[in-house]
């Protein structure tokens, strides 16, 4: 199938499980994950209609910008090492991957010298998954504490990547739990707008479940773009 055709099927489902869960399908945003596949595949999902990609790899996506020229959004949601942090900042417009005030101030230092600011996401490995990137739950409150004073990164919300299973339903208690976390915490005025907290957790094999459990940004590739070489 096309992926004209694989978008509008996502999209389907995202309405059906949403309002089948009392959520509106609007407060959901679909991040298509485009990492590994050519500017074409992109060009092709923007002529459908979608705007929003994520990449993983900061050398591939500063290519693949400089062929968009801006006409999308863009989503970091790889592990970014400080120093990539310069480039980061020049071409993204969200970073989710947040995961230490080391990372955070170098980053705003950058944006800084750009004259930018940039909505970020913090990584929390909820799974405490040793293969999987992000802080501690525990450590995510101070965290937030340090970034606020960073004049040039304002906190959107959280990000995370549970343990892989075969089976979706294994996710759902991770999911859960960063709901939780993000309700504790925007009840503490930490994130930058407190009436609505980003929560980035599902992929194209459990997605329906991350919505079920509140996700707001759901990161999707092969069930768009197909399987990767």
């Amino acid at each position: 199938m096309s992926i004209d055709t694989n978008l509008k099927a996502i999209y389907d489902k995202i309405n059906t499980v949403a309002l089948s869960c009392g959520r509106e399908p609007d407060e959901i945003q679909l991040v298509a994950v485009s990492k590994r596949f050519p500017v074409t595949a992109i060009e092709e999902a923007y002529a459908a209609g979608h705007t929003v990609f994520g990449e993983n790899y900061i050398q591939e996506a500063e290519e693949k910008a400089a062929q968009l020229g801006g006409k999308c959004t863009l989503h970091f949601i790889g592990h970014l090492q400080r120093n990539k942090a310069k480039i980061a900042a020049r071409i993204f417009d969200v970073i989710e991957t947040i995961d230490s005030f080391k990372l955070a101030n170098t980053l705003n230092r950058h944006l800084e010298d750009l004259g930018r600011s940039m909505k970020i996401l913090l990584q929390v490995n909820i799974g405490e998954d040793e293969k999987k990137s992000g802080m501690a739950a525990q450590q995510t409150e101070q965290l937030l504490r340090e970034i606020g004073q960073l004049p040039h990164l304002e906190v959107i919300g959280l990000m995370t990547m549970p343990p892989f299973t075969d089976d979706p339903e294994d996710a759902r208690p991770y999911f859960r739990q960063l709901k939780q976390l993000a309700d504790s915490l925007a009840g503490k005025g930490l994130f930058a707008n407190e009436r609505r907290v980003e929560l980035s957790m599902g992929m194209s094999n459990d997605y329906h479940v991350a919505i079920e459990e509140g996700a707001t940004i759901i990161r999707v590739g092969t069930a768009i773009f197909g399987q990767r070489k």
